[in-house]
């Protein structure tokens, strides 16, 4: 009994061994065949670097040329002229309140004013009025506004549509070429057909020059005048009580508030 006891011990350890010796053997082979991948990777790599080395020092022996670098500045200094030559276009417009006895009577004042700077009336009523005067005229048609009445608000506004007038500009340009390339396929249509087809194109083409040409044409006036919007407060006149109440606030205040 014993000794068939010892023999399985013998047959288990030998199994064992067997197992382990060939794990081992599967890790040195893996071990093995990711050292020659890498190899391989680590060769490519120093070709890589040794093609690059040599195609920079073969570079370098090559002759500059002047005119190249030449050629380019002259380029950026065209497109930078381009830029500096491209017109802003920055709309204005200025809202104020004024505060007055007669805002009736007030309304001839700002025609007079609106004329003063080469401008007109936009719209005209008792207690609002719109009026256009020339943008570098802004600030002093605005000063004399103040003029006519106490200011209780006064505000100054800008927008810059440059991005959207040049953007016009580019499309009315594609839609003119589009325009001259349809009329010449007009005059070498075939048949009244081909004609028909044509001329439709061509009567969308023109509503959209039309289009773009209103929409430059706004920005461009209001460009040059710019808007002042006149919003008219009747001065209220304080009853007997009132005139009581205003003297005692002018009172207090003389007592408490010093200049």
């Amino acid at each position: 009994m014993m000794k068939s006891y010892h023999f399985y011990q013998v047959l288990e350890y030998n199994s064992f061994t067997e197992f382990s010796v060939r794990i081992i053997f599967l890790y040195l082979n893996l071990a093995h065949r990711l050292t020659k991948i890498l190899m391989k990777y680590l060769q490519l790599a120093l070709i890589l670097v040794i093609s690059i080395s040599c195609f920079n020092c073969s570079s370098s022996n090559y002759p500059q040329r002047s005119y190249d670098y030449s050629l380019n500045e002259s380029t950026l200094d065209d497109e930078s002229s381009m830029e500096g030559e491209e017109e802003r276009k920055i709309l204005y417009s200025a809202y104020i309140t004024l505060v007055t006895k007669l805002p009736d009577s007030i309304n001839s004042d700002i025609k007079q004013i609106a004329k003063k700077y080469n401008g007109y009336v936009s719209e005209a009523g008792t207690y609002r009025s719109v009026i256009r005067v020339e943008s570098s005229k802004l600030n002093d048609a605005i000063a004399d506004l103040s003029n006519l009445g106490k200011v209780q608000s006064k505000k100054l506004a800008s927008e810059d549509v440059t991005e959207s007038y040049y953007d016009f500009q580019i499309r009315l340009e594609n839609a003119e070429k589009a325009r001259d390339r349809y009329l010449e396929l007009l005059a070498k249509a075939e048949n009244v057909e081909a004609a028909l087809k044509v001329e439709k194109e061509l009567e969308r083409l023109n509503e959209t020059i039309d289009l773009l040409k209103g929409k430059m044409s706004r920005i461009d006036h209001l460009a040059a005048y710019s808007t002042i919007t006149i919003n008219i407060r009747e001065k209220k006149k304080p009853g007997l009580l009132g005139y009581i109440g205003l003297g005692l606030y002018h009172s207090v205040k003389w007592l408490f508030v010093r200049n």
